[in-house]
């Protein structure tokens, strides 16, 4: 039986063994990490991308199911690592296409207070949750975050029965059906947007030089 050929290098010189993908942890659509990816000279078909629940969203990074994994805001987990900033997702009011609210140019989050929110979800940190949607608004109004988070099917369906609001993201309409509308928030600064990774762990070369790129990309 002949011998099973060598994988042969990119450039043709000899053997090489196969490189793993980069595993990028991501909640909701890609398209926000797919613009990251490309920006920093990569490109997304040499990413897996896997899904994380938002209410266990390290889960997959400490079971080492990713090599890294999109985040907002400024963590403080002991055994997580965060980057510098290679991004900014534009905050949005998520609401049904009947809501008060769903034709407007855009809106300030005082607006938004008289109506039900989401409370924050599982395992997720009540400290970055805060500021997803924040306990009450700048002048003080309270923000009542009653409906459980679960999924983005759960939230749709609590938006499409109700007239609940979720404050969110600009980068979550693009996983939202026609009948569910984002709406900019004026008076909410955009979410720093990084990649975190396991603070003692060694990465492997492709991911390490995704965070790194992407991060020089982002300071320039």
């Amino acid at each position: 039986m002949p011998d099973t050929p060598p994988t042969a290098t990119l450039d043709g010189t000899g053997p090489r063994t196969a490189v793993r993908p980069v595993r990028l942890g991501i909640h909701g659509a890609p398209h926000l990490a797919t613009r990251i990816i490309r920006a920093a000279g990569h490109r997304p078909e040499e990413v897996e991308f896997v899904p994380y629940d938002v209410a266990e969203p390290f889960r997959p990074l400490r079971e080492g199911a990713v090599d890294v994994m999109i985040v907002k805001y400024v963590l403080r987990e002991p055994d997580i690592a965060v980057g510098d900033p290679v991004a900014f997702d534009d905050r949005a009011l998520i609401v049904g296409a009947d809501h008060p609210l769903a034709d407007r140019a855009s809106v300030s989050i005082e607006e938004a207070a008289p109506y039900d929110s989401f409370s924050c979800p599982g395992d997720f940190p009540p400290y970055v949750w805060d500021l997803v949607v924040p306990p009450h608004t700048p002048r003080g109004t309270p923000i009542r975050r009653v409906h459980p988070m679960t999924t983005v099917e759960g939230m749709v369906e609590v938006l499409t029965d109700t007239r609940a609001v979720h404050v969110s993201f600009a980068s979550l309409e693009a996983v939202l059906p026609p009948h569910i509308r984002a709406v900019p928030v004026h008076d909410l600064p955009p979410a720093p947007v990084a990649l975190a990774r396991l603070r003692d762990a060694e990465l492997p070369p492709p991911a390490a030089a995704l965070l790194a790129d992407a991060e020089r990309q982002a300071r320039r």
